[in-house]
């Protein structure tokens, strides 16, 4: 697979990491503030939860899921309690003051409120200040307490087991943004999962499907300390909101920008739509973009004996195959057929007509750059193998000794089991979405010919070395130091940064 020139997520910090450094100063305060002030704000911040629980659960009854009732007198009372004491309980938090700038406009004016970048649970903040609906997992209406007041807010829920979810929440939304205004505003966070606000990753397309006006909002923690972030890789859930009870003042912007009326090519190109508003609130935020998504979380966060080492083309294809559908379709058992198929050709090339009756597809502009991905020397032909390898690896990152099996069955010998030197090479340069990968001498005595291994020989080579792919491999032009600190190399001596 050719690399990419340039790293699709925008280069620089993972946005699905982040790491928490304290100061011995910082550590000394937190210790403090824990013994004092936090067993406090926690006491407190709960009996105002369980507070709103009985107005949140009144209002709730007898009303329909499906349609709006006119707003009586004591509901109207009850959603002025509930945002008093959701005020109260983020006061409580130590949110003293929430600095808000720009004018928040009518249902009727923009039915969706788009909110970026979504980092985490305090995110809140902003809904229960307007009460908008949001739209959320159905499981989430099963949280004691919490649960409760979602629901009071009229979300839009997503089945998550149901098949067909996307177009129904799409098909929902559609409804509630075309009553105009009738229906609370949907507060919707377009990136679909919390990042470190260090970039804006790719909006989904749901909120900009109805082709209406949004406003747009965007979100700032301007603390010296972050610990508000709560994203896949770092501290926990209670570990953030534990640190966030600990800091004597939390601080919070939000800023509504102008709404964003869709022009007629945006309505009918819901993608675009969501892309322009990116760029804006990109630029509001004095944020790079980074062309990422929810469906990028497991491949950038990889890790193992074989974790992806280059992202960069490995991500670049996935996002080709997601928008060819294929990989939402791709299942072990259709890689284990693509696998048995490739097998037969016995390495024959395939051109881009071949390769688009292999997939079932009709030739496009997408399916030309995937093809081109594995086009090595620019004649128009592909092993089909390699494409096979690169798509069980994007689709299940975290299980790469499968991928590493499938591709044993793809390229092994019937009589031995035994593939060779440049083909186990050729494999891993995909899996670890590098250029040129060299395999150590240790690692190619292993089989009873040199030059040749077999899958269980290199599995139990692979279990001796957690770091198998630093240690045991090299790849062209990395750094000298790439594997400093590591104790020992595949040949068994110590390696330093200045080996």
């Amino acid at each position: 697979m050719k690399p990419s020139n340039s790293r699709p997520s925008g280069g620089g910090k993972n946005p699905f990491v982040h790491e928490l450094k304290l100061t011995m100063t910082e550590k000394i305060k937190i210790g403090l503030m824990s013994v004092t002030v936090f067993p406090v704000r926690l006491l407190l911040v709960s009996f105002l939860m369980l507070l709103a629980w009985p107005f949140a659960f009144t209002a709730s009854l007898g009303r329909s899921e499906f349609a709006i009732e006119p707003q009586s007198w004591w509901r109207r009372f009850i959603d002025l309690c509930l945002r008093a004491i959701m005020r109260a309980m983020w006061f409580c938090g130590g949110f003293h003051w929430i600095k808000v700038k720009g004018q928040w406009v009518e249902p009727s004016e923009a039915p969706i409120l788009t909110v970026a970048p979504h980092s985490s649970y305090f995110d809140a903040i902003p809904v229960t200040m307007t009460m908008c609906s949001i739209v959320t997992k159905l499981e989430s209406r099963s949280i004691p307490v919490w649960g409760t007041l979602i629901s009071y807010i009229r979300p839009v829920f997503v089945f998550r087991s149901d098949q067909d979810s996307r177009r129904k929440t799409v098909q929902e939304i559609r409804r509630r943004a075309c009553s105009g205004g009738k229906w609370p505003q949907i507060m919707i966070f377009p990136e679909g999962t919390c990042t470190n606000r260090s970039g804006l990753i790719l909006f989904k397309a749901g909120a900009f499907i109805p082709g209406l006006p949004v406003q747009p909002v965007i979100l700032r923690y301007p603390n010296k300390l972050d610990t508000i972030t709560w994203t896949w890789k770092g501290p926990g859930a209670f570990h953030i909101l534990w640190l966030t009870l600990c800091q004597p003042h939390n601080s919070i912007e939000i800023e509504y920008l102008p709404v964003y009326s869709p022009s007629n090519e945006e309505k009918e190109n819901p993608a675009l739509f969501a892309s322009n508003v990116r760029k804006l609130m990109a630029k509001a935020l004095d944020l790079p973009l980074k062309d990422l998504s929810f469906d990028d979380i497991e491949i950038s966060l990889s890790h193992g004996p074989l974790g992806i080492y280059d992202d960069s083309s490995l991500l670049e294809f996935n996002q080709l195959i997601c928008r060819l559908g294929l990989r939402a379709a791709t299942t072990d058992r259709v890689l284990e057929e693509q696998a048995r198929r490739a097998r037969k050709l016995q390495g024959d090339k395939l051109g881009l007509e071949d390769f688009a009756q292999f997939l079932n597809l009709p030739v496009t502009d997408t399916l030309k750059e995937v093809h081109s991905f594995f086009d090595e020397h620019g004649d128009g032909q592909i092993d089909v193998r390699r494409y096979v390898i690169a798509l069980s690896t994007v689709r299940r990152p975290t299980k790469s000794m499968e991928t590493l099996k499938l591709a044993f069955k793809m390229y092994e010998s019937e009589e031995s089991g035994e593939i060779l030197e440049e083909e186990l090479a050729g494999i891993l340069e995909i899996m670890l979405g590098v250029k040129e990968v060299r395999l150590s001498s240790a690692c190619l005595t292993l089989g009873p010919d040199t030059g040749k291994i077999t899958y269980d020989d290199l599995l139990h080579y692979i279990q001796q070395f957690p770091y198998f792919a630093l240690d045991c491999l090299h790849f062209k032009d990395h750094p000298r130091d790439f594997c400093a600190g590591r104790s020992q190399s595949c040949n068994g001596q110590s390696r330093s940064k200045d080996d």
